[in-house]
């Protein structure tokens, strides 16, 4: 087996090929389109030239958001995955893990979605292992960003990602910006990055689930508040929103509900997420435009 190359075994490689050799940085993605481009599907390629992509063809997702609290950092999503005029999926998840501490959400084409979660995932896990430590939180930031823009391409033919990315900064002590709290980040289409201060959200909902936060956001929410904040504000996007999903009670379908702490990133239990769901819908039968703002 020594000394065979992979195209000698059918594929298994015995040894590195040699550009595992050569020296580089840090960044798995940047490994790849230099040396296995396809694998990213991230250039004008993706369709046969002169084909442009229907937006209305491909399952698209909305809305998701984040929330700082007491403790950390919420992210929620609803579930619902549209093409056009119809629902492709009732219960797709929109907030994934990137790590310990980092969690992505997002909304726009699913498929593309998707791929960029997973290929963000392995450049976090990546760098750790070359450098033997965690990026920061706004490396982590940055990184997003740039995976952003390698999609910029079938961003502006109809088949954009909008992520949201959230985490718990925990070094440097102290109240300022690399204080322990939790942080958000938004983005544009380009990869423009955005810190967002106390909540945020994207997808075709949002305008409606940012109007329901500003009401209802306090900096002092304790889990339970912020859960049921987040909560509210999907209702109120998927009032007004036909591509957002609220709670489907009959199917036991409910958002996604995740939080960020010290202790790492945590997704709350199906149980609790629906004892929640039920108790805001429970109230909104006797208000239907939901609780009002808090003084």
């Amino acid at each position: 087996m020594t000394g065979m190359t992979g195209s000698e075994h059918g594929g298994f490689h015995g040894r590195l090929d040699a550009e595992f050799f050569v020296p580089g940085n840090s960044s798995f993605a940047e490994f790849v389109a230099a040396h296995r481009p396809a694998l990213l599907h991230r250039d004008d390629r993706f369709l046969p030239p002169g084909v442009r992509p229907d937006p209305h063809r491909f399952p698209h997702g909305t809305t998701v958001l984040a929330l700082t609290y007491r403790d950390g950092v919420l992210l929620a999503g609803d579930r619902r995955a549209t093409m056009g005029n119809l629902i492709a999926q009732r219960d797709l998840e929109k907030v994934h893990p990137a790590d310990d501490h980092t969690a992505v959400a997002f909304a726009g084409s699913v498929g593309m979605a998707l791929d960029m979660v997973k290929l963000f995932q392995v450049e976090l896990t990546h760098f750790e292992k070359v450098e033997g430590t965690s990026m920061t939180l706004r490396a982590k930031a940055t990184r997003l960003s740039s995976l952003i823009r390698q999609n910029l391409g079938q961003a502006m033919q109809g088949l954009a990602v909008v992520p949201l990315l959230a985490g718990y900064e925990s070094g440097g002590g102290g109240s300022g910006s690399e204080g322990r709290r939790g942080r958000i980040f938004g983005y544009d289409v380009t990869g423009g990055t955005y810190e967002k201060f106390g909540f945020h959200a994207e997808g075709s909902g949002s305008p409606y689930a940012r109007g329901a936060l500003k009401k209802l956001y306090r900096e002092d929410m304790s889990r339970r508040d912020a859960a049921l904040a987040a909560l509210q504000a999907l209702y109120d996007a998927a009032d007004d929103d036909s591509a957002t999903g609220g709670p489907d009670i009959g199917r036991r379908i409910y958002p996604i509900i995740s939080v960020i702490t010290e202790d790492g990133f945590e997704r709350l239990p199906d149980q609790e997420t629906e004892a929640l769901s039920h108790e805001m819908v429970a109230a909104r039968r006797n208000r239907p435009d939901g609780p009002i703002a808090l003084p």
